[in-house]
């Protein structure tokens, strides 16, 4: 959860979903933290009557209206288990890394991850057996972090993403096509750049918050390669940043806007002809502009370049604490693999999401036509997420040189330079504690 809210227009629960995004998805949490308390909502007993067990399932705290009772209206379907719904206000992924030490926390619950350490220290079981049927559906980029050695972890729920917004009349009025690389986007935002409106907006930091690995994704890199490596030790890396730079320092992007990259109000109260924001934000756009905007991935950045698409996903995972790891096991299949209606309902009926199955995201409703299928489209073929050995060092080295970069003009090589050093560390130390170092 975010600790301040918007005031308008983005409602609360959707920022408590993109929240992973800032974070960095699949980032881990390495500290002994403090137990959550003795309120842990498994009620007195272990069993419910006629001896079925009593689960307690946990969820953050969403603000969207109606997410609360929806999934306890899905706990109460379920008849195999009583299942005892807590919804967990404050700072929860610590109060799950502190509860999962101990015996005093959930059955099932709602996780950021798993982390590599919750998955390391046996803190979570194996879920591939629950999802065996229909694993090749889960959307492959937010899965990948949710699975180690081969194993899954995690059940994606639904899925969060960001991508490009542009205002139609305004670049058809400037004689810009919608750009389809980083040269482009660098030429559209300065050409689009007026006395009243700017061509970009990126965040009030100039997209060094935000983008993350996505311009390494879109110079066709990786963060992090399958076999454990660092995957942006290239010179596409440092040319994609200087785009970045570029942006900044011809003063095309927009900076110090009312409200952050996430609200789309600069974009609907024509502050700036593009946006960078995330697909929680459709309905808003599409309320204040009707069918003025179009979207696009992050543009392809050099000749081997790619168009890029961050996304993520809160996922279901089951304690190894458990006094009822079957059942526990059996719920979460029911509920995030059997259960589709449900699955769609929780997506798009409390605020704008995307289902984690490729199958489901496609026969939606509300997600077949126009920039919300075109969405859909951009996460199942060009999503990247942060990877499962992508930890919050590495996550701060280099959110820390595209700050230099972008707003300081720092050499994007000698930066990248260091940024390399220091994952190359984290991953030596990671992957000697799983036995591969």
């Amino acid at each position: 959860m975010t600790t301040s809210e918007p005031t308008e227009p983005i409602p609360a629960p959707t920022f408590s979903r993109r929240r992973l995004f800032t974070l960095g998805a699949g980032a881990a949490l390495t500290a002994a933290l403090a137990a959550c308390g003795s309120n842990t909502g498994r009620g007195s007993g272990s069993s419910g009557g006629h001896g079925a067990p009593v689960l307690s399932q946990w969820y953050h705290q969403y603000g969207e209206a109606g997410t609360e009772q929806a999934v306890k209206r899905y706990a109460a379907a379920y008849t195999e288990a009583r299942v005892s719904v807590q919804w967990r206000p404050g700072d929860y992924d610590r109060q799950t890394a502190a509860a999962l030490l101990t015996d005093a926390g959930p059955d099932v619950f709602e996780v950021n991850g798993p982390t590599l350490d919750q998955i390391q220290g046996h803190q979570v079981v194996d879920l591939t057996h629950e999802i065996a049927a229909v694993r090749p559906d889960f959307n492959a980029a937010v899965l990948a972090p949710k699975t180690y050695r081969g194993k899954v972890y995690g059940i994606p729920q639904t899925i969060d993403m960001q991508m490009l917004y542009y205002r139609k009349s305004l670049l058809t009025a400037a004689g810009v096509r919608p750009p389809r690389t980083l040269h482009e986007l660098v030429d559209a935002a300065h050409r689009l750049t007026t006395r009243n409106v700017k061509g970009l907006f990126l965040g009030n930091d100039g997209g060094a918050g935000v983008l993350g690995g996505t311009p390494l994704f879109a110079a066709g890199l990786e963060l992090v390669t399958a076999d454990g490596r660092v995957g942006f030790d290239d010179p596409a890396a440092a040319a994609a940043l200087a785009g970045l730079h570029t942006l900044y320092a011809n003063k095309s992007l927009l900076l110090g806007a009312p409200a952050d990259w996430a609200d789309p109000s600069a974009f609907t109260q024509g502050l700036t002809a593009m946006q960078w924001t995330g697909l929680w934000a459709m309905p808003q756009i599409k309320k204040a502009l009707g069918d003025d905007f179009g979207v696009l991935p992050f543009p392809a950045a050099g000749n081997h370049g790619r168009p890029a698409v961050p996304v993520g996903a809160y996922a279901t995972a089951v304690s190894a604490r458990s006094k009822h790891v079957d059942a526990a096991k059996a719920y979460a299949k029911w509920l995030w693999v059997d259960r589709t209606d449900d699955q769609q309902d929780f997506a798009l009926s409390y605020g704008f999401h995307i289902p984690a199955r490729v199958s489901l995201a496609k026969k939606a409703a509300k997600l077949r036509t126009g920039p919300a299928a075109d969405a859909v489209g951009f996460a199942t073929d060009h999503g990247h997420a942060s990877p499962l050995l992508w930890t919050p060092k590495s996550q701060t080295a280099l959110q820390d040189a595209l700050t230099r970069i972008i707003q300081g003009g720092a050499d994007p090589s000698a930066q990248l330079k260091s940024v390399v050093s220091t994952v190359g560390s984290e991953l030596s130390r990671v992957l000697k504690k799983s036995g591969k170092g």
